[in-house]
């Protein structure tokens, strides 16, 4: 696997001086799965009237976003799962998204990693006390970190409603759960079924947000 690289940049990778401003709100959504919960953790940016596409144009040449803001996005599940066709063990992972050149044509693809980050007070040592253990993400996403992948799935892409907030919800689908994101105008998705349901056709879901 290439190198690549975690550059901080405005909100959207949460470098320890973003803390001096107002931090973002962060929010935990669940959803039932094959008889388990499936939950995810992550801060939610503002567009504060920026525009999307001119923010991803920013990232570092691996195309990486850690789809969220301050700590670490987190993705967890207490029983095996299919994500997007790729099997993921229970446990808990960090999110990123793996997002093209191409940003009006190209392919996003959502990005599950057993590397939770590190703590705030390794890469700042004035970290407050309140947040100074949370798990950070790391501003290089270097070879060693890309091998602890346990999936990297494409989703499909659709039309947000302009909201202002970054949101993931997960929200009933027909084989089980869908996971979406949303900012400004942007939409993807990808679906979360059974791992033991997988090709059985009956996978079940329910939700909350």
């Amino acid at each position: 696997m290439s190198k690549r690289f975690m550059v901080p940049f405005v909100l959207l990778l949460s470098a320890p001086f973003a803390l001096g401003q107002q931090m973002a709100p962060r929010e935990t959504v669940t959803a039932g799965v094959g008889g388990g919960e499936v939950s995810v953790e992550y801060g939610r940016p503002s567009l504060k009237g920026r525009d999307f596409n001119e923010l991803m144009s920013k990232l570092p040449p691996d195309r990486m976003w850690r789809a969220g803001s301050e700590q670490v996005t987190t993705f967890s599940t207490t029983v095996p799962l299919s994500l997007g066709g790729k099997m993921v063990p229970a446990g808990k992972y960090s999110v990123y998204v793996n997002c093209p050149k191409d940003l009006k044509n190209g392919s996003f693809s959502l990005v599950l990693n057993k590397n939770l980050g590190q703590p705030l007070k390794d890469i700042w040592a004035a970290a407050p006390a309140a947040v100074a253990n949370e798990p950070w993400p790391h501003f290089k996403y270097t070879e060693e970190i890309g091998n602890q992948e346990v999936a990297r799935v494409p989703m499909s892409r659709g039309k947000g409603s302009a909201g202002d907030l970054f949101t993931i919800t997960l929200t009933k689908a027909a084989s089980g759960v869908a996971l979406n994101m949303t900012w400004g105008t942007e939409l993807w998705s990808t679906d979360i079924k059974s791992a033991s349901a997988e090709g059985s056709g009956r996978a079940e879901g329910s939700y909350s947000n």
